[in-house]
């Protein structure tokens, strides 16, 4: 188990998710009084809570329970978490709120992609949680914790369900899945290599560079990726970004022009040329081959399936 603090006040929780260093959840303290942002699945919350215990924080010191979007990686813990902390305030957004309210059609959803056992293993029962322990952050709305601001802004792009969260004494946005992705493992000389997530069903290439460019109006210093950790000079990985996201569309129309027809061999086409797309710029950041091609496959899968609903949608 890696606790990881990050500064003054922030702390990374390993959700332990598949593996270390996969998913983070984040622990933010102001003047006494904690937001748990990301809870990752119901497997993670014993990692939250012990978190709690061994720094010596009450669990009536937590107010806030957060999370970026319901996708389950991110909000599957929510449920047994707020069980565990009786006075905490769900921030969901509005599109997000009923799926918490009532689970069932996003556990069904999972089980029908990996499987019954493999979603239990992974996942668990979603525990519903009662609308009125949710607080619905609206595009640019706040809440304080201590003397921190906490301001939320709509994030459509990776999912229509999705918000991130600016903090102003770090000066840091919490980015769920909106800023991309950049393993640790694929740092170079402190420098992170990071790429889009495109992941099913609502990926919206236009929507998601907006998000960003969103986030980077506020000044911001630095940005809490949920997968994963703290990065800096956001307008430099910015435009990593927006290439990426371009490059992105032009593979899809590449791959349209080639077969017109939705279905499994266009889909892992798509895999292929976004593996190579990928791959090509993790060495050209200095990423050792079998170390890049380990640590980007799993996403490159999830990312051509998010590409090919995109795809199937606009053609």
């Amino acid at each position: 188990m890696s606790n990881l603090p990050l500064m003054d006040g922030i702390t990374l929780i390993d959700s332990g998710m598949i593996r270390e260093g996969l998913a983070a959840c984040y622990a933010l303290e102001r003047d006494g009084r904690i937001a748990i942002i990301e809870t990752g699945t119901r497997n993670s919350v014993p990692r939250i809570l012990a978190w709690l215990a061994d720094n010596s924080y009450g669990r009536d010191q937590v107010d806030y329970v957060i999370a970026t979007h319901v996708h389950l990686d991110h909000a599957g813990g929510v449920g047994l978490l707020m069980q565990e902390i009786e006075g905490a305030t769900l921030v969901i957004h509005p599109r997000g709120a009923r799926h918490m309210a009532q689970p069932a059609k996003l556990q069904a959803g999972a089980t029908a992609v990996y499987g019954e056992e493999a979603y239990q293993q992974m996942y668990g029962d979603l525990i519903p949680v009662s609308e009125d322990r949710m607080h619905i952050a609206e595009d640019g709305s706040t809440l304080t914790l201590g003397a921190s601001t906490l301001t939320f802004l709509d994030t459509p792009g990776h999912a229509n369900h999705h918000f991130c969260v600016h903090e102003s004494v770090s000066n840091g946005f919490f980015t769920g899945d909106t800023f991309g992705i950049a393993y640790r493992e694929l740092l170079v000389a402190g420098r992170p290599f990071i790429f889009p997530s495109s992941t099913p069903v609502q990926f919206n290439p236009e929507a998601l560079k907006a998000s960003i460019q969103r986030m980077l109006e506020f000044g911001t210093e630095r940005m809490f990726l949920t997968h994963y950790g703290m990065v800096e000079e956001p307008a430099a990985l910015a435009l990593e970004l927006y290439e990426q996201i371009d490059g992105y569309v032009a593979i899809c129309d590449e791959v349209l022009a080639q077969m017109p027809e939705a279905g499994f061999e266009r889909g892992a086409l798509i895999q292929e040329r976004l593996t190579e797309f990928t791959l090509a710029r993790a060495l050209a950041h200095g990423c050792e081959e079998a170390t890049a091609r380990e640590h980007i496959a799993f996403d490159m899968g999830l990312n051509a399936q998010g590409l090919e609903v995109w795809l199937a949608g606009r053609s």
